[in-house]
């Protein structure tokens, strides 16, 4: 089958261990598969994209509840809202990799990547969260990384721009922060999800970079400027606000430029 059509495939199956199981194997056929490039998305696709358990229970990002990490369940829900996001970024690179059509071979291979990648890290966080007797779906999450997706479904340049390079690029600023309050609770569990983020934070780099780099590829195509149009995205989509501390090593390392960096506030 097609790459496309199996992260299609993968895109649309609820069970979170069979998206994991599909994921992967849709980015193993992306290495040994030609890719068909046009005339795979149809009118019909959207239909049950994407596919989704009936749990966690999906509210507002303000009802999501504390998590503090001084208790076991409050490190289980922080560890939970992690793997919410790591489920969603499956999702997302998924549906990176089967909607566009008309971009390089390149782009697709680079999206299956990422895919296999975010199913590896939800993975490793759910293992640790069964391990706490906990698993995914017994707290909360919150939708906002797939209302952008939904938002730019339509605009290519506009998913490269506030999708891996906007909101996912926030983790790159949040992980550090997160990764110190475990390591002072200082319990094999949290330092635990210590390691696993560090993993995560080392893929997320290169995650962001692609994003980067296909975002600067389309604007080239486009005649856009990448500085100015990110803006015009940013406020047309009602982006979520960037808010400091900002990793910048990370962010340096993710392919930002240093005029980049410097509008980080002024957005």
């Amino acid at each position: 089958m097609d790459p496309r059509l199996s992260a299609l495939n993968a895109l649309r199956l609820q069970d979170p261990d069979q998206k994991v199981t599909a994921a992967r194997a849709a980015a193993a056929d992306a290495t040994r598969l030609p890719i068909k490039t046009h005339g795979v998305r149809t009118v019909h696709d959207d239909a049950g994209v994407p596919g989704r358990p009936a749990r966690p229970l999906r509210v507002a990002a303000t009802d999501v509840g504390r998590r503090s990490p001084f208790t076991t369940e409050g490190r289980a829900a922080l560890i939970h809202s992690i793997c919410h996001i790591e489920f969603n970024a499956i999702n997302l690179a998924l549906d990176a990799a089967w909607r566009f059509d008309g971009m390089p071979d390149a782009y697709y291979r680079d999206w299956l990547q990422v895919a296999d990648e975010e199913a590896g890290h939800f993975r490793m966080l759910h293992s640790l969260l069964n391990g706490m007797g906990f698993r995914y779906g017994d707290f909360t999450g919150h939708d906002g990384l797939w209302m952008m997706c939904e938002k730019t479904k339509g605009d290519i340049v506009a998913r490269m721009a506030l999708v891996p390079r906007t909101l996912e690029a926030r983790g790159l600023d949040a992980t550090p922060l997160i990764q110190a309050k475990l390591r002072r609770v200082a319990t094999p569990d949290s330092l635990r999800a210590v390691q696993i983020l560090d993993v995560i934070l080392r893929d997320e780099i290169g995650h962001v970079a692609i994003g980067n780099r296909w975002y600067r590829w389309l604007c080239d195509r486009d005649g856009l400027d990448p500085i100015s149009h990110y803006r015009v995205l940013y406020r047309l989509y009602e982006a979520p606000r960037l808010r400091a501390p900002f990793n910048i090593e990370a962010r340096e390392l993710a392919g930002f430029t240093s005029e980049e960096i410097a509008a980080l506030s002024h957005i």
